[in-house]
C-alpha cells in the first residue's frame, strides 16, 4: 500500500462529486436504471443539502455534456440575469453587495436541473430529488470541512439582520456546529417535496416564488416575480480547442472558460513532457501562460463569436507564446476587471461534479451560490438560501462586466468535456472562482503531458495566481524550485502542503476501447467517487 487513494472504476457508471453522500445519491440513481443526466441532477440536488454553503436550488450554474444518442456536445447555461429593478448607480463598492437580499439574482439551478432532466434524462423529477429529500429530512453528520465552513460563515454573518433565520437553519440557533453533529433541514425537505410533487413552477411563479420575493423585498432587495418567471436556461454549442491529440469543449460566453482554452493553446506550443515534472521550466511555462491568458480574458471579458475566434487564433496564440519565452516578468490582473485603484480578490464557494454512464453519456456541472452561503439570506420556512450573484459584477460602468439590469454576468465556470477524435474521454470541472481555469489547465497538463493517473493528476501540487505577480503555491513543490521561480519574477508564497484556493476538482475518464469509466475526486475537499 502506498497511502494514496485507490483507483475507482466501473463499466456501469461513475459519479465524482464534492461529498460522499452526494456521489452516492447519483450512483443510486444509476443503479436504478437512470442515465448520467438523471444521476447528475440527483447529485447536484444532494450537494445543495450536504454542502449548503457551496450551492443549492437558488444558486446558478453551467453544464457541458456529451449526449451519446446524438453523438454531440451540448452546453447549458443556467445563470440568471441582473434583476430588472436593480438600482444602477446606487452602489459604488462591491462590498455593498457581498451579503444581503440586494445581492441576489433569480435562482437558476432548479431550472437548469429540470432542463437537463427534461432534455436527456429518463427519470422523473420526483425520482431524482428523492435522495436530496431524504438527506434533508433525516439529516447527515457534518465532516470537519463542513463544520468549519458553517462556523466561518456564522462568524461572518453574525449581527446581520437576517442572521436569525440562517442560524436556525444551519446551526440550531447556537451560532456554531461541530464535526459529527447531525444537520437536519426539515424546511428544505418540505420545499423539495413540494417541487417533486408540483414541478418547478412551485418556485418560478408559485407559492415558493411568492415567499422568496416577499422576503427579498422586505429586506430591501430588488427581485420580482417577473425576474423569476423570466428564468430560461439556454442550451448552446461549446467553444472548443485542440490540445495535443485531444479537443477540449467548454461553454461559450458568458462563461469565461475561453481563458482555459487559451492557456492550453499557448501550452500546446511547448513540449512540457520533456521538462522535469514540477520543475522550474514546467511551472514557469505554465504559470506564465495562465497569467497571459487571464489578462486576455479580462481585456476581452464577454467577446462576440468573431472576437473569440480571433483570441484563439494562431496569430493571437503565437504572440502570447513569444511572451512566455521572452524572459521578462509577466505582471497583470487575473481576477476581475480593475479600475486604476484595483480591488482585492474575494473568496467564493462553488462545487462541481462529473458523471458517466454505460450508454456513453458524460455530464459535467459546476454550480454555485457565489460566496459562502451566497448572500446569507434564508427564506423563512423554506430552507432555501439565496445566492449573491450580483457581487460578481462591477459597479464601474467602464467595466467589461458592469451591473446592468437584464444582463447575464460573465463568470469563470468552466465545466469541460474532452474528446479524442469523435470519442468522449474525459469530463472534469472544479470550483475556485477566477482560479477555475488555472486549476483545469494544471490538472490536464499533469494528466496528458506527464501521464499521471487521473487521481494522481488531481492530487498533484497546484498553484493559484493572483493579481500582479503573486502566486500561492502548495508547499509540496520543491523549495529549491520555488526559489528559482521567484528569481524568474513570480512572487511565490507557499503556506501549506494542501490549500483550498486551488479548487476542488471532480473528474471522470472513459476508455473508448474497454468502456471502463474511472473517477477521481479532489482530496482538498470532501471529494468522493461512487459507482453503479
Amino acid at each position: 500500500m502506498d497511502g494514496n487513494r485507490p483507483t475507482v472504476a466501473s463499466r456501469h457508471g461513475v459519479v465524482a462529486a464534492a461529498h460522499p453522500l452526494a456521489a452516492a445519491a447519483g450512483a443510486r440513481i444509476l443503479g436504478r436504471g437512470g442515465n448520467a443526466f438523471d444521476a447528475a441532477v440527483a447529485t447536484a440536488a444532494a450537494l445543495g443539502v450536504v454542502e449548503p454553503f457551496m450551492s443549492g436550488l437558488a444558486g446558478l450554474g453551467m453544464a457541458t455534456c456529451w449526449v451519446a444518442g446524438d453523438q454531440r456536445i451540448r452546453t447549458l447555461n443556467f445563470r440568471t440575469a441582473v434583476p430588472q429593478a436593480y438600482p444602477i448607480g446606487r452602489f459604488s463598492r462591491r462590498e455593498d453587495l457581498h451579503r444581503g437580499a440586494m445581492a441576489a439574482a433569480a435562482p437558476g439551478n432548479l431550472a437548469g436541473w429540470y432542463d437537463l432532466l427534461s432534455a436527456h434524462g429518463t427519470k422523473t423529477l420526483a425520482d431524482v430529488l428523492a435522495p436530496a429529500i431524504a438527506l434533508a429530512r433525516d439529516g447527515f453528520p457534518l465532516t470537519e470541512f463542513g463544520a468549519a465552513s458553517i462556523n466561518a460563515a456564522a462568524d461572518a454573518l453574525a449581527g446581520k439582520p437576517f442572521f436569525a433565520d440562517w442560524n436556525a437553519t444551519y446551526a440550531e440557533g447556537r451560532g456554531a456546529v461541530r464535526p459529527g453533529q447531525v444537520l437536519r433541514q426539515p424546511d428544505l425537505a418540505a420545499t423539495l417535496e413540494a417541487i417533486a410533487s408540483g414541478g418547478i413552477k412551485h418556485l418560478y411563479g408559485g407559492p415558493l416564488g411568492h415567499k422568496l420575493v416577499a422576503h427579498v423585498q422586505a429586506l430591501a432587495g430588488c427581485l420580482t416575480m417577473a425576474d423569476l418567471q423570466a428564468v430560461s436556461p439556454a442550451w448552446g454549442r461549446p467553444v472548443s480547442a485542440a490540445y495535443r491529440d485531444l479537443t477540449v469543449h467548454v461553454p461559450r460566453p458568458p462563461s469565461q472558460a475561453f481563458q482555459y482554452l487559451l492557456s492550453l493553446r499557448i501550452l500546446d506550443g511547448f513540449d512540457l513532457g520533456k521538462m522535469e515534472r514540477n520543475g522550474v521550466e514546467h511551472l514557469n511555462t505554465v504559470w506564465r501562460a495562465m497569467r497571459l491568458a487571464a489578462m486576455e480574458r479580462i481585456a476581452h471579458d464577454d467577446p462576440s463569436a468573431e472576437e473569440l475566434d480571433r483570441l484563439l487564433s494562431d496569430e493571437s496564440v503565437a504572440r502570447l507564446r513569444a511572451r512566455v519565452t521572452d524572459g521578462q516578468p509577466v505582471e497583470g490582473p487575473v481576477e476581475q476587471w480593475q479600475a486604476p485603484a484595483g480591488e482585492p480578490a474575494a473568496e467564493q464557494h462553488t462545487t462541481s461534479l462529473s458523471v458517466a454512464d454505460r450508454a456513453g453519456n458524460l455530464v459535467c456541472i459546476t454550480q454555485s451560490l457565489g460566496a459562502p452561503f451566497g448572500g446569507g439570506v434564508v427564506v423563512p420556512g423554506t430552507g432555501v438560501c439565496l445566492n449573491n450573484a450580483l457581487y460578481w459584477g462591477e459597479h464601474d460602468p467602464r467595466a467589461t462586466n458592469a451591473l446592468v439590469a437584464g444582463r447575464t454576468l460573465t463568470c469563470p465556470m468552466a465545466p469541460a468535456v474532452v474528446t479524442r477524435g469523435r470519442a468522449p474521454v474525459l469530463a472534469l470541472g472544479t470550483p475556485g472562482s477566477y482560479g477555475i481555469c488555472q486549476t483545469q489547465a494544471q490538472v490536464l497538463v499533469q494528466y496528458v503531458d506527464f501521464g499521471l493517473p487521473l487521481q494522481d493528476a488531481i492530487a498533484a501540487p497546484r498553484a493559484r495566481l493572483w493579481d500582479g505577480r503573486r502566486v500561492t503555491a502548495e508547499s509540496r513543490f520543491s523549495a529549491r524550485v520555488l526559489e528559482a521561480l521567484r528569481v524568474r519574477g513570480h512572487a511565490v508564497e507557499a503556506p501549506a502542503a494542501w490549500i483550498t484556493q486551488v479548487g476542488g476538482m471532480q473528474a471522470v475518464a472513459v476508455d473508448p476501447a474497454t468502456r471502463v469509466m474511472t473517477g477521481a475526486a479532489d482530496p482538498r475537499r470532501d471529494g468522493y467517487v461512487a459507482t453503479a
